[in-house]
């Protein structure tokens, strides 16, 4: 019988142990508690207000993304980075895939300090999105004909995980838009290594720097 997991993928196997470690410690520690709004910011939520009080928990823009509310929200996002996170992660490698990841997660939670500082939020929905729109990138950029025709059902996916963020209230838009943003910037600075140079160099020194930009005017707009 195939494993469920697959040794070979490191990072995401990495990734779903901490997500699923930190959601059953939520569920053992916080009984009946376990959605409310201050239990998630205490294990790692994120409030904008709270990073304008106290800069040092600028920690915050990345633990969001191990964080989840509620059964469902979890068993969707481990689902969806199971099943993305091996078909990237084979395409990149272990440590690309993981800066994709992270970084995507990263931008998709400053829009959110920026644009809704008032509201707790969490999920690995952040980074899935950047992974969605990375590959639905690929699907025009890359050379490869299977990535090509893998890229192009990832185009439908974002367009129908899209519509459900505008159209569901208790989603997140702006996380999944900047997150969006991130998986954007990442898709050219970061290529697969088979695949050889997709983007100009100076386009992939330009996308780098943007992010950052982006990263330090949030910051500096809330923490000033």
């Amino acid at each position: 019988m195939k494993q469920a997991f697959d040794k070979r993928f490191l990072a995401t196997n990495a990734l779903l142990s901490l997500t699923a470690a930190v959601f059953f410690a939520i569920q053992m520690l916080r009984v009946g508690r376990t959605t409310d709004a201050y239990t998630i910011y205490e294990f790692g939520g994120l409030l904008g207000y709270a990073i304008k009080m106290d800069p040092s928990q600028l920690w915050r823009l990345i633990s969001p993304i191990f964080v989840h509310i509620g059964w469902e929200h979890f068993l969707f996002n481990s689902l969806t980075l199971y099943v993305l996170g091996y078909q990237v992660e084979e395409l990149f490698g272990w440590k690309k895939f993981l800066a994709i990841y992270l970084l995507s997660g990263v931008m998709g939670n400053a829009f959110v300090l920026y644009f809704t500082p008032a509201v707790v939020t969490a999920g690995a929905s952040t980074s899935l999105f950047g992974l969605f729109d990375l590959m639905a990138l690929l699907r025009y950029h890359a050379k490869s004909p299977h990535i090509k025709a893998l890229g192009e059902r990832y185009v439908g996916l974002l367009v129908v995980n899209l519509a459900i963020s505008f159209l569901t209230p208790s989603i997140s838009l702006t996380g999944h838009l900047g997150g969006l943003v991130g998986g954007l910037l990442c898709a050219v600075m970061i290529t697969p290594p088979h695949e050889g140079q997709l983007f100009a160099k100076w386009q992939s020194y330009l996308a780098c720097a943007l992010y950052f930009v982006l990263i330090g005017f949030f910051i500096l707009t809330i923490i000033a």
